[in-house]
Order: structure tokens, then C-alpha cells, then sequence
């Protein structure tokens, strides 16, 4: 939550930013006190009939949301990059029907599925994050985390930050709730696949903000075998769902680049 809120997030003062928390049956719920000390419009709720599969209170917290832009995180264990909220706001401006993917990264220096066989875990990233000084510079996120993706231009699969104006959110209809598995299979794949081939929209692919993965015993990142049993689940239900595999995202788009990040410089790229 604090990667989200002011001051870490440069650029994002004047604007008018809500954060939906949706409790999906926590042992431990959150309380709005637990963030008391930080300086952001919070507003938590519990998912009215909870499930092993996150997307009915993320079509929750959608239905909650009061803005015109909405981005939508499905892995709350996630932490952002400085600039990311001002840059797709600002992204959000370069065409009436914009679909803004955001780099997903994994902290560590390979994916977490590997290094976790081989003893990384919570404390190694702590010694990691307290050795880059964060949160004083959230970009030195980049220099300890490992990306999704080979290239901002490759195929794409997914953005754990998807942002969307409120108009193409009810095109989709929100996520599918026909996705039951424990953490929603490839509920977040499909959404975007389906945002990237509603008529007329634009992908915008945002380069130097990104938001980054940490461990915590996930189905995705704990080990090998625990991904690749969960992947084979997941497309079954995906083909089971769609009549077809799954596949990435192969247009490029266009390419945003953050005007917060050091070293990088504002540009819309067409390709």
C-alpha cells in the first residue's frame, strides 16, 4: 500500500486518487487502521461471498470504483514503481479508448519459481530491498528485480496493473466469474486479451514503471512444479472457457515512456 500512496508516488499530488481494498475472506481481514499512517483515500471492503478464486471481488471493487480511470491489481502482493500512477494517467490522454499495460516484474535476479528451490524467500528480499535503501528510491526496484517479459516490445501475456476508463470496464463486463480457480487461474490474461479486441481501442504499453512481485509461497512463484501443475490446471479451465489456447498479445502497440523515471524521456512511440 505504500508504494501506492504520496509521497513515494511522484507526480501524483492534485490528482484526485482512490484506493479499493476487497477482503477475499482474509484469516487476518484488513483494517482501515493498519494504513492510518499513510496519505491516500482508502476504502476497504469484504467480499460479500468470498471465493478461492479472487475475480468476484475484483468485479466488486469495480462496481465500488468512482473514477473515470480504473487500474486493477489481482496480486495484492505487488509493489509499484515511483512514476506508475501519473504516467498512466497521463497515458490515459493519448487516445479516447485506451487499454495501459504496465510491466509485470519479479524481485529477485531470476523468476521466483526458480529461486525459490534454491532458498530464495521473504528474507532474502528484505536484505534486498534494505540494501537498495528502499522506499527512499523505488526505481532501484529495477536494479533487484528480474522482468515477465524478454523486451517492452515482446509478446504479452498480462499486466498485474491493467488500467482502463470506466467506459471499456463495462464493455467487458469486468472479469470473468466463470474463472474459479484458486487465484483466478488466467482470469487476468483473459481480461486483457479481451480489452486489447474490443473495436477501436489502443494498447499503450508503459515503459519505465512497472510493478514488482514479491514471494510469498504464491502458486506461480513458490517452485517448478508447484507452476507448472498450476499452469496445466489453469489452461484447462482457459480452453475449457474459450474453445482455444490461450496466446500473448503479439501487437506492439504503442510505447508510453515515464517522464518520472531518471534516464528516461516522455515519448509516444507508434509501431
Amino acid at each position: 500500500m505504500l508504494s501506492l500512496s504520496p509521497p513515494y508516488q511522484r507526480g501524483a499530488r492534485g490528482y484526485e486518487i482512490e484506493i479499493i481494498l476487497v477482503d477475499n475472506g482474509s484469516e487476518r481481514a484488513p483494517r482501515a487502521e493498519d494504513f492510518a499512517h499513510l496519505d491516500v483515500a482508502l476504502n476497504i471492503y469484504a467480499c460479500a461471498h468470498p471465493t478461492p478464486s479472487p475475480v468476484r471481488a475484483i468485479n466488486e471493487g469495480l462496481a465500488r470504483a468512482r473514477g473515470e480511470l480504473i487500474g486493477v491489481w489481482i496480486d495484492g502482493a505487488r509493489m509499484a514503481s515511483p512514476g506508475l500512477l501519473r504516467t498512466c494517467l497521463d497515458a490515459s490522454r493519448l487516445h479516447p479508448r485506451p487499454v495501459i499495460a504496465t510491466q509485470n516484474y519479479q524481485l529477485g535476479f531470476v523468476r521466483q519459481a526458480m529461486s525459490a528451490e534454491h532458498g530464495y524467500d521473504q528474507a532474502t528480499e528484505d536484505r534486498l530491498l534494505s540494501e537498495i535503501g528502499w522506499p527512499a528510491d523505488g526505481y532501484r526496484l529495477f536494479d533487484i528485480a528480474t522482468p515477465e517479459i524478454s523486451s517492452p516490445t515482446a509478446p504479452m501475456i498480462e499486466s498485474n496493473a491493467l488500467f482502463l476508463p470506466r467506459q471499456l470496464w463495462d464493455e467487458l463486463g469486468g472479469y470473468d466469474e466463470n474463472f474459479l480457480s484458486p487465484g483466478g487461474g488466467l482470469a487476468n490474461p483473459d481480461v486483457f486479451v479481451r480489452a486489447v479486441s474490443l473495436p477501436g481501442v489502443q494498447l499503450v504499453r508503459i515503459i519505465g514503471e512497472a510493478t514488482f512481485h514479491q514471494t510469498h509461497g504464491g502458486r506461480t512463484t513458490s517452485g517448478l512444479r508447484s507452476t507448472l501443475d498450476y499452469v496445466k490446471q489453469a489452461s484447462r479451465e482457459y480452453r475449457a472457457l474459450r474453445g482455444r489456447p490461450l496466446a500473448a498479445v503479439r501487437n506492439i502497440g504503442c510505447l508510453y515512456h515515464s517522464s518520472q523515471r531518471p534516464t528516461t524521456q516522455s515519448a509516444l512511440q507508434r509501431s
